[in-house]
């Protein structure tokens, strides 16, 4: 059988029939009621998500995505009444997004404009809002266009308040555009998950949806250990693949930050790992390319970045076991007295990729012609992914963000 070259390949290959009445529009009363579809060896089951500490075996660790969603649309009116839709996406000059979070008096981001052709050139937008009883007020320029978007002065009175508070209460939570509604009150809790800390994603990791404290309590009376890492969803998740080929479709880049608790945690880990949704695992595969980089390259930054392609570029025979790479990535961190590791990246997981971190998956259903549909793809093998899919489809799964769960065992 010959190699599968994942620039070679065409999203068209990887697209199903989803009926819009698949799509679920709103979450179940109760998070943890949801259906689990369960594949390993090649069979596949159903369960409800609540049983999942009964699915798993004690000493399992599974890796959570901690990120909080911001309020990271924001709306204006023109001085002609049109309506402009602001919808942040990250901070400008390479900022943090903990820091911009921080910023008081000012702070300029990259975002997405809906209807920017109503905003004119050095016209300043304006909304006011109350924060604690206090009137405040913020202000939106249009700085200029660039290649993902528009850069946005945004100004606030009461100065002293965060970029953060301000867009609390200025914002609204960012449902996805297939969700085909406008947000309601219970979306501020049910589009979080319960363990959500570290404020910075424009999309929910939506695999932890499901996680409710009776399960978390259950997966720790069972033996088996949570533990947890950030990385912050960019709106570039949803973005939809329009090249011939994967070879010229752009990954977004997505900040990532790492204790070196969790990389120790996993050094000493006896069981099996587990991610819970695509965008830890994207992170654990990320630290592991972090590491290879460090000890082929030396005297590299120690800070995460891993672009697009850069993992195709090795041979598996020159490559270290998971276990020696997060050791080692220890020990650097050790002698740069550094409690934490984070940085960008931009991988994409496809098919002809060998998952080196992880030995089963915790994901929702995606979207026809996705790359998250491609790292199913990778994850399970080939031919299985489809057999998933029409599983799912044929026994009445919801699908994408507040829809069903699955648990994915590594082909």
């Amino acid at each position: 059988m010959s190699k599968i070259v994942p620039q070679e390949l065409s999203i068209k290959d990887y697209t199903y029939q989803l009926p819009q009445e698949k799509i679920a529009q709103f979450p179940l009363e109760n998070r943890d009621d949801a259906k689990l579809l369960v594949f390993e060896n090649e069979a596949i089951q159903n369960n409800q998500f609540y049983e999942l500490p009964e699915l798993l075996n004690a000493g399992d660790t599974l890796i959570f995505n901690q990120t909080r969603v911001i309020h990271a649309r924001l709306h204006f009116k023109t001085a002609t009444g049109a309506l402009v839709e602001v919808f942040i996406l990250e901070p400008a000059q390479q900022a943090d997004i903990q820091t911009a979070m921080l910023h008081t008096a000012n702070s300029k981001w990259i975002c997405l404009v809906g209807n920017a052709k109503k905003w004119k050139a050095n016209e300043k937008l304006s909304q006011v809002f109350k924060i604690d009883e206090v009137s405040c007020e913020l202000n939106a320029q249009l700085v200029e266009k660039i290649s993902d978007g528009f850069l946005i002065q945004f100004e606030w009175s009461p100065s002293d308040f965060s970029f953060a508070e301000v867009i609390e209460k200025a914002g609204q939570i960012p449902l996805p555009p297939y969700m085909k509604r406008s947000p309601i009150a219970e979306d501020e809790e049910r589009y979080q998950t319960v363990y959500a800390s570290e404020k910075g994603s424009v999309a929910a990791p939506t695999a932890g949806l499901h996680f409710t404290e009776r399960v978390l309590t259950n997966l720790q009376k069972n033996g088996i250990s949570c533990d947890f890492l950030t990385l912050h969803v960019g709106a570039g998740t949803f973005k939809p693949v329009k090249a011939d080929t994967m070879s010229a479709h752009e990954m977004h880049e997505e900040e990532v930050i790492v204790k070196i608790d969790l990389l120790e945690n996993l050094c000493n880990a006896k069981g099996r790992i587990g991610c819970v949704g695509t965008t830890s695992l994207r992170s654990l595969e990320s630290i592991y390319w972090t590491a290879v980089r460090l000890m082929k390259q030396p005297d590299s930054k120690l800070e995460i970045a891993v672009e697009q392609w850069e993992p195709y570029n090795y041979s598996e025979d020159e490559l270290p076991n998971c276990k020696d790479a997060f050791a080692f990535l220890v020990r650097k961190m050790n002698e740069a007295k550094a409690k934490t590791i984070s940085g960008k990246t931009a991988v994409i997981i496809a098919p002809g990729y060998e998952i080196k971190t992880c030995d089963f998956l915790i994901t929702n259903f995606h979207q026809p012609e996705s790359t998250l549909l491609l790292l199913v793809s990778a994850f399970v093998g080939e031919k299985n992914w489809r057999k998933i899919y029409d599983f799912a489809i044929c026994n009445d799964y919801r699908f994408l963000s507040f829809g069903d769960s699955s648990l994915l065992y590594r082909h």
